[in-house]
């Protein structure tokens, strides 16, 4: 690298800019071009671009779990194959939980971006896939007792050599997934994005040089890392816990406590998991990797909500994380539900301890869960299909603003399947899809609204779903009331009705219709200082019953509005 190269602010913000780009344009690729809904309608997937030594540099505003998996995976992935001795046109491919960080359906793919015979950086994607085999269609069944019933695990290998495609690799793996079509859809759009990754910073390097690009990476992360520390600064420094529980592993009912210490302290973090449950026994386990992106996003989301995200976060923060517990099991422990559950809760935890250091940074508890709701099995040509959509519910209310009625909140950021696409490649019938009324807690400011929905298989199928708050409701704020439990039901061909618990992997004939209501976001505030105008809006909306607003707010409604 150049000796003489001086960091240019204004150079450095456009850099930044054009990397940022970069992954982004590598989300769209991705996306428009993948076959299966949950990544080309859904998005559920992310991108970014790392420097050769694997250090976050730009990554795509997807979802906010990947914040700390990626990095997690591109490093893991550099000790088997280090960048100097990769070549121009290799790919890498990995699942492995024990590895990457995240779950099996989480597939990513590594791309090394040459310039001559220079590694100038790495590109990264990874995607949902809807099916990587294991017990359940979906590979998400919540009554596993080990990783090996969860799916496939691919550990760090070449899926491409010098631009070569490793098809015989490709049908390994897709024979030991159901949905092999979308699999070899999904993947060929996962290269297609980091080819284009490559492209675009190549391109860039031409016109900045080598040394400057590289330089400049650098200063990118130094730059965040600057950030950070100042705004932790800003934040009393001191000592703040709190705890909250998982309803269960999806085998035992039991409780399991998720508890954190985090100190400021000269605009450093320290976040300490000691004193949380040992591992547990079904799929709710989260990998360290999980709990990493976990924190990285509360401490972002409390202390600079626009810092992009980069290397430079996870300089000023240390976490600890004892090894044979809920926030870091030990292999073959099962881990395909924590980024749906275990991850929420981890956030929850991080951000009721923040609360007390800021609390007007912090809203109440969301919905609590990403939702999982999964069916699957062979359609009426004998065709396999795997529907796999995470559920929206509410958001917590905060000092000057209500919760967000029906969307996801901290660590996932996906959207809706839309019916008609959802109709149109799976045998289902969305039968129902709303808000729900009351759901969000009371309030000075309303929490979100959970949301229903309710899907009928028109063949014999296999569902699972995994939800949480259907015991602890979401916590409010500074007297808000907590928000309404999730509930699933399911309704037989007969009309039988029967509730089922958060957590279940069960075989249901066809004509039989599964409900799932999400939790609602906790309220912030004493419920009775809430404006009457605004409670009269939430009526006439459908958000708040006639009955709630005389009970939670006191306010007696116009004749109209009864």
């Amino acid at each position: 690298m150049a000796k003489n190269i001086t960091t240019d602010p204004i150079t450095l913000e456009v850099l930044r800019n054009a990397l940022q780009s970069v992954a982004e344009e590598m989300g769209a690729i991705l996306t428009r071009t993948a076959l299966s809904p949950n990544i080309k309608d859904r998005r559920d997937c992310s991108t970014a671009i790392y420097t050769p030594r694997g250090s976050l540099v730009a990554q795509a505003e997807h979802i906010p779990l990947h914040l700390g998996l990626m990095p997690t995976v591109v490093k893991a992935v550099l000790k088997h194959f280090p960048a100097e001795k990769l070549a121009p046109g290799d790919a890498i491919i990995i699942n492995d939980p024990y590895t990457s960080g995240s779950h099996l359906p989480d597939i990513c793919i590594i791309s090394p971006v040459f310039y001559g015979r220079r590694p100038i950086a790495l590109v990264a994607n990874l995607a949902h896939h809807v099916d990587v085999g294991g017990a359940a269609p979906g590979s998400m069944s919540t009554a596993t007792t080990e990783i090996f019933q969860e799916g496939i695990r691919i550990p760090p290998v070449k899926i491409s050599s010098k631009g070569h495609l490793n098809r015989d690799l490709l049908r390994v793996l897709a024979h030991n997934v159901r949905t092999s079509e979308e699999f070899y859809g999904d993947i060929q759009a996962q290269l297609s994005a980091n080819q284009v990754g490559i492209q675009r910073l190549q391109e860039l390097v031409r016109r900045t040089g080598m040394d400057t690009l590289a330089y400049y990476m650098d200063e990118i992360i130094n730059y965040a890392e600057r950030r950070i520390r100042a705004a932790l600064e800003e934040l009393p420094a001191g000592i703040y816990q709190f705890y909250d529980y998982l309803e269960g592993d999806g085998i035992d009912e039991e409780l399991i406590k998720i508890t954190t210490t985090v100190e400021i302290k000269d605009g450093t973090a320290r976040v300490d998991f000691t004193g949380t449950g040992p591992q547990a026994r079904g799929p709710v386990n989260a990998t360290r990797g999980v709990t990493l992106a976990c924190v990285y996003f509360a401490i972002k989301a409390v202390a600079d909500p626009e810092l992009p995200a980069s290397e430079g976060i996870a300089r000023a923060v240390e976490v600890i994380t004892p090894p044979g517990t809920l926030v870091n099991p030990r292999f073959p422990a099962p881990v395909a539900h924590a980024n749906i559950n275990t991850a929420q809760r981890i956030t929850d935890v991080v951000l009721g301890a923040l609360a007390q250091a800021a609390p007007h940074r912090v809203t109440a508890a969301g919905t609590g869960s990403m939702s999982n709701f999964t069916i699957g099995g062979r359609d009426n040509r004998g065709r396999y299909y795997s529907y796999v959509e995470t559920y929206g519910g509410g958001q917590g209310a905060k000092y000057n603003q209500d919760g967000l009625d029906g969307v996801h909140v901290n660590m996932t950021n996906t959207m809706n399947t839309p019916v008609e696409i959802l109709e149109l490649n799976y045998p289902l019938l969305v039968e129902r899809y709303g808000l729900i009324p009351d759901s969000g807690g009371p309030g000075k400011f309303r929490g979100g609204t959970g949301l229903v929905r309710e899907i009928k298989a028109l063949e014999d199928a296999t569902v699972s779903v995994s939800t949480e708050r259907n015991i602890r409701r979401p916590w409010g704020l500074q007297g808000g009331a907590p928000g309404k439990s999730s509930r699933c039901y399911i309704k037989l061909p007969g009309g039988t009705r029967q509730e089922m618990p958060g957590k279940f992997t069960r075989s249901v004939p066809r004509d039989t219709a599964v409900i799932l209501e999400t939790a609602g976001g906790g309220g912030f505030g004493n419920p009775r200082d809430r404006s009457p105008e605004a409670v009269r809006q939430d009526v006439r909306s459908g958000l708040v019953s006639g009955e709630a607003a005389r009970k939670q707010y006191g306010i007696e409604l116009d004749e109209e509005l009864n």
